[in-house]
């Protein structure tokens, strides 16, 4: 994993509500995650999501333990992103915390009954994409999460970029496609985050998508925080 400039990340976040981390994994380690997706002792669950209305492709929920690969990703990125989701937590005045690593945070999640992964791997066919939403399995959510592209655009397909809106108050929402390039991640509000406004800070809700893939396949690792019920 490259390293990250994390000050400027943070100044991306805070204005868009989303930053390009680039070069996560190499291509060779790309190549090796998405790899794993036909192996399926490696996942606690599948989703088909034309049959849930989420959109068209599948994705497949990694089981404990995860890969190597997405479990240090998880454990690394973590520590750099819980001071920015404290700093947003007390903006938007809220009294929730987040400890300093992944295990601890991790603990708090299975206490409260979320004891399944939610990292997982997303494959995208031509035609496939996935509708805007927000990923939410529990009382116990992490405001930050990571997408990370393992396929190559312009050669392995075309279409499915990567997509974000964001709702103000008395505001039309505002879109945002996020260019990445292989092994490239992008950091974005899970749900809320705060926007200094003339009167103080407000709350503003994101979602997150893939606009319709035309060619190729493309495969997406999600590194998400919190764990599920």
């Amino acid at each position: 994993m490259s390293e990250v400039d994390w000050d400027t990340a943070e100044e991306s976040l805070n204005r868009e509500g989303w930053a390009v981390l680039p070069k996560l994994l190499r291509s060779r380690e790309c190549r090796a995650v998405a790899a794993l997706y036909d192996d399926d002792k490696r996942f606690r669950s599948t989703v088909v999501m034309a049959r849930h209305g989420f959109g068209r492709g599948t994705y497949k929920y990694f089981a404990y333990p995860l890969p190597e690969a997405v479990g240090a990703l998880r454990t690394r990125l973590y520590p750099h992103l819980a001071p920015i989701a404290n700093r947003w937590n007390e903006a938007m005045r809220s009294a929730v915390r987040y400890p300093a690593t992944h295990a601890a945070y991790q603990k708090q999640c299975h206490a409260a009954g979320q004891t399944r992964p939610t990292p997982l791997l997303l494959r995208y066919g031509p035609g496939d994409y996935n509708c805007l939403h927000q990923d939410l399995y529990g009382e116990q959510v992490f405001p930050l999460q990571v997408a990370l592209l393992l396929s190559r655009p312009g050669e392995d397909f075309a279409g499915g970029e990567f997509v974000l809106t964001e709702q103000r108050p008395r505001m039309q929402s505002r879109v945002a496609v996020v260019p990445l390039s292989q092994g490239d991640g992008v950091v974005f509000a899970v749900n809320q985050r705060p926007v200094k406004g003339s009167r103080g800070v407000y709350r503003v809700a994101m979602r997150h998508g893939v606009s319709m893939l035309r060619e190729g396949e493309r495969h997406t690792l999600g590194i998400i925080f919190h764990d599920a019920r």
